[in-house]
C-alpha cells in the first residue's frame, strides 16, 4: 500500500473521527470529492480512478473504520450508518461547504444514508449499491451471522487466503482483466488483524441498515448516478430499476460484460462517466 502512494504521489493521511482512526488518501484541488469503498475494500480500491480525478477535483480516497488501513476495535459500530455518521463528521472537521462522493457496493449504501435531508451532497455517483432490492448473498449473511458461520468467518479471513482468488473473480465479469498485485493489495487489507470482528459486525447489523434505506431513500437530496455491471454477481443488476424509481433524481447507465467492480474492471469507461457527471450543470439532471 506505502508503494501504491508513492507511485500515484498522493498525500497518506490519518485522522480521528468520532475516536475512530480513520486513513484516507488526497489528491488534487477543486471542489471535494469522496471516495467510499465497498466491503473489505479500502482506498487501494480507487487506484485506477484517484489520478484522473484528481485533475479535476480535491479526492478523498477514505478507509473507513474496520476496513482498509483504518483498525477499529472488535466492538467499533461499523453499520451503514455509523459509517455514514462518520463520513460526515469528517466532512465537518474538514470544513467541506459542498461535496461529490461516489461509494461502491456497501460503501454506496453509506453514501446514500449521507445523503438523506443533506444538503452538503451535492451528487453521488453509485456503483451498484446494496438495496433493499436486491436478495443475493442474504443466505450467506444469515449464515455468517451464526455461530458456526461466525466462526469460519473470522477464521477464513485471517488464514483463507486461497480463497481469495475465487472470490475476487466472482467480483469480475471477466476474470483476465484481474490487474496485477489486485490478489494482493486485496489480501493485505483482509488479513489484518480483527477484520473478521469488524465484518460481522456490519453483518449484525446489515438487516436494519437496509430496512433504514428503505425508508428514507425518498428523502436522498442529491442528484444521483447508477453504474451497474451487466455481469454483476453480487448486487443484482435488476434492482436498478426499482432503486432509481425510489431517489428522487438520479439515473443508471449499465456497463456491458463488466462484473461487481466497473471502476476497476473498466477504469477508463468508468472515470469518463463520473468525470461528465460530476461536471455537468445540475439543471441537466433527469430520469
Amino acid at each position: 500500500m506505502k508503494e501504491f502512494a508513492r507511485q500515484m504521489e498522493i498525500q497518506s493521511c490519518c485522522d480521528q473521527v468520532n475516536g475512530q482512526h480513520l486513513h484516507y488518501l488526497h489528491a488534487g484541488a477543486g471542489r471535494p470529492l469522496l471516495l467510499i469503498h465497498g466491503l473489505l475494500g479500502g482506498s487501494f480500491c480507487w487506484r485506477f480512478n484517484l489520478p484522473v480525478l484528481a485533475q479535476r477535483h480535491s479526492v478523498y480516497a477514505l478507509d473507513l473504520p474496520g476496513m482498509g488501513l483504518s483498525d477499529a476495535q472488535r466492538d467499533c459500530n461499523c453499520s451503514m450508518q455509523a459509517q455514514a455518521d462518520r463520513v460526515l463528521e469528517f466532512i465537518e472537521h474538514e470544513k467541506m461547504a459542498e461535496v461529490d462522493v461516489i461509494g461502491s457496493s456497501w460503501g454506496g449504501a453509506v453514501s446514500l444514508l449521507m445523503a438523506v435531508d443533506n444538503p452538503k451532497i451535492r451528487s453521488l455517483i453509485l456503483c451498484a449499491p446494496v438495496n433493499p432490492w436486491s436478495t443475493l448473498g442474504s443466505n450467506r449473511i444469515c449464515f455468517f451471522t451464526g455461530l458456526v458461520g461466525s466462526m469460519l468467518l473470522r477464521y477464513g479471513l485471517r488464514y483463507g487466503g486461497r480463497y481469495h482468488r475465487p472470490a475476487l473473480e466472482a467480483m469480475y465479469g471477466d476474470r483476465s482483466r484481474i490487474p496485477p498485485g489486485t490478489l494482493e493489495g486485496y489480501g493485505e487489507l483482509i488479513q489484518r488483524k480483527g477484520r473478521g470482528h469488524n465484518l460481522l459486525n456490519i453483518l449484525q447489523n446489515w438487516k436494519h441498515d437496509v430496512e433504514t434505506m428503505t425508508a428514507v431513500l425518498p428523502r436522498v437530496s442529491a442528484r444521483c448516478l447508477l453504474i451497474w455491471g451487466t455481469h454483476d454477481r453480487a448486487v443484482d443488476p435488476r434492482s436498478a430499476t426499482l432503486l432509481q424509481e425510489a431517489i428522487p433524481s438520479c439515473r443508471t447507465v449499465m456497463v456491458d460484460s463488466v462484473g461487481h467492480l466497473p471502476f476497476e474492471e473498466d477504469p477508463e469507461v468508468f472515470n469518463r462517466l463520473a468525470l461528465d457527471f460530476l461536471n455537468e450543470p445540475e439543471h441537466a439532471m433527469g430520469n
